[in-house]
């Protein structure tokens, strides 16, 4: 079955448009890879960018955070919402400045925010949270308690309004520039884990788990 989704007048890349994915799954997997989005909404008039953790469930984000945060309380009650995720994939470095670049992938969803008020959904987003960073923590931590789960909200936006933008590949140069004499190519780039520091107090008996000496973001 086709993943391919129907771009909204909103969503639809203008610039470049030749750089413009509309498949889910393509969406879903660079949504997947990532750590942080950014989070804009108006306030009052007032544009807001906020970065912070997020975790996918189906086609579903969730984003959490302190229940008396700005963003939260504002986004919890119906408020627009755009949110983009970014991953740098390489510098490419063309023989003209005007026409140096980057390798990377992006998201942006456009929707609406709401407040989880279940009990077992939030507790459910607030698994999927830590799962999407960390894949097997949160069998091995210690569960939020009732004070924990008070004090933080987590919010649901639908995947329904979005579109990816991907640039990969050597630079592009205008034609004349090809017989410029400088180097000209990709520096690839990627997000390198290195070994775990234990904390002072963990009981030296206690090694590192294969999860995080071995981290690793999850690809498909």
């Amino acid at each position: 079955m086709s993943s391919q989704h129907t771009p909204t007048a909103r969503t639809r890349v203008v610039r470049e448009p030749e750089r413009g994915v509309y498949d889910r799954e393509m969406a879903y997997s660079i949504l997947d890879e990532g750590f942080i989005c950014h989070v804009g909404f108006v306030v009052d008039g007032q544009p807001f960018v906020i970065p912070t953790s997020y975790g996918r469930s189906g086609d579903n984000l969730y984003i959490h955070g302190s229940a008396a945060s700005r963003m939260l309380r504002n986004l919890g009650s119906g408020i627009p919402v755009c949110v983009t995720v970014t991953l740098l994939d390489g510098l490419v470095l063309a023989r003209s400045v005007f026409n140096h670049s980057m390798n990377y992938r992006s998201v942006v969803v456009l929707g609406t925010a709401t407040l989880v008020q279940d009990p077992a959904e939030k507790l459910e987003a607030l698994r999927h949270l830590s799962e999407h960073i960390l894949p097997g923590r949160w069998d091995d931590s210690r569960q939020p308690n009732e004070k924990e789960l008070t004090a933080t909200s987590a919010l649901r936006v639908p995947i329904q309004e979005f579109s990816a933008k991907v640039r990969q590949g050597p630079p592009i140069d205008d034609e004349e520039d090809y017989a410029f004499r400088t180097w000209a190519g990709v520096v690839p780039l990627a997000m390198v884990s290195r070994t775990p520091i234990a904390d002072d107090r963990c009981d030296p008996k206690i090694t590192a788990p294969r999860y995080a000496s071995g981290y690793a973001r999850r690809k498909r």
